[in-house]
């Protein structure tokens, strides 16, 4: 279990470009510097592969048959799907050059490329996809845990979140001041919080929609 485990968590960089040779190429190269790749001749190829879910980042082409490498970053970004994007393109301007770097790529770069220069950028785009999807692993851990608290405890970890006293929290919500510290103990236990401080930060990191809910 545990070496499935690992491959899970090996990269993986997704190659997007209509040239073989250059796929190819590119693949022998990550290769050689023990990172995985796939290839592609098309945006449309992408799409419709069934991936693993494993970090890494994507090189696209920009000028290809169909759709560009970017249209697929707009799709990409438009459906949620955060891994990195680094551009290898033969065919680059600077307008390119601006909207893909606006859309968050992680570098825009012309063929003919020096290897590190692709690999560093490589590099930094699977370091960037390890990082967000950590701080995703460990904002979905804390929405779970928000999931188990009771209606009264949400109220009580909102007003906390606010900065209110206890004697505060009590009086707007109608129960007594021991109860309030009943339930924000409680509340500290469910969200495996340490401090009221890190309580705070664990409020601030939970999604908007659920920050924003209205008080029953």
């Amino acid at each position: 279990m545990s070496t499935t485990a690992d491959h899970s968590e090996r990269p993986l960089v997704l190659i997007v470009d209509d040239d073989e040779e250059i796929r190819l190429a590119l693949e022998e190269l990550l290769l050689s510097v023990g990172i995985d790749a796939c290839c592609f001749g098309s945006t449309q190829e992408l799409l419709q592969a069934d991936l693993p879910d494993r970090p890494g980042c994507l090189i696209l082409d920009v000028r290809m048959p169909g759709a560009s490498g970017l249209d697929l970053q707009q799709h990409l970004t438009a459906n949620g799907n955060t891994r990195p994007v680094i551009f290898l393109t033969g065919h680059g301007d600077i307008a390119m050059t601006v909207q893909a770097m606006k859309a968050g790529a992680v570098d825009f770069l012309t063929k003919p490329v020096r290897d590190q220069t692709l690999l560093d950028a490589v590099t930094v785009g699977i370091e960037k996809d390890v990082s967000l999807r950590s701080a995703a692993r460990n904002i979905k851990q804390h929405v779970d845990r928000y999931a188990k608290l009771t209606p009264r405890e949400r109220e009580v970890l909102r007003e906390v979140a606010r900065g209110r006293l206890n004697k505060q929290i009590a009086f707007d919500l109608g129960i007594s001041e021991v109860t309030v510290k009943l339930h924000r103990g409680s509340v500290t236990r469910k969200m495996q919080a340490t401090s009221v401080g890190q309580l705070i930060r664990i409020w601030e990191i939970l999604p908007a929609d659920i920050r924003e809910e209205k008080s029953p």
